[in-house]
């Protein structure tokens, strides 16, 4: 599969203070040996850089990331593209089936509303055993600069 050439470096806008999203962030920065992502926590307290076109408010309502290139992506768009950066595309694909896709767009938002309701128990059964997978891989596997890989 190719890729836009100005998608990555691709900067991802979420909140740690979330546990939901700060679990799947950690899992991405495990898994992001090739640096194709960059991760900016919005809930830091010296924030003050949103993407052009956006507020923080827009930031905490929905994920966001902005390409190389300077485009701005919101929702579900920005996990497909972050899950393909780190070899997992396929985890995401569905989300660009017909049918599925349009559930998953639809379904996003309502969750993103939520997710602080979501119990820290489930994010850690979510993310804790993929995280440290992550990390075994991310430990076993070296990358330079110029995308050169070893095991």
């Amino acid at each position: 599969m190719t890729t836009s050439p100005g998608l990555y470096p691709l900067t991802l806008y979420y909140e740690s203070a979330c546990a939901l999203c700060n679990g799947e962030m950690t899992n991405l920065m495990l898994r992001n040996t090739e640096g194709k992502l960059r991760f900016v926590d919005v809930s830091a307290p010296d924030f003050d850089n949103p993407p052009p076109g956006t507020t923080l408010e827009d930031l905490l309502e929905l994920i966001h990331a902005q390409t190389a290139d300077g485009r701005v992506l919101r929702g579900v768009e920005v996990f497909l593209h972050a899950y393909r950066a780190v070899g997992l595309g396929w985890v995401v694909e569905p989300t660009r089936w017909p049918v599925f896709g349009s559930l998953a767009d639809r379904l996003y938002p309502v969750l993103a509303r939520n997710r602080h309701k979501v119990p820290r128990v489930v994010s850690r059964l979510l993310f804790e055993t993929a995280t440290r997978r992550a990390a075994q891989r991310a430990a076993q596997q070296r990358c330079t600069p110029g995308d050169t890989c070893t095991r």
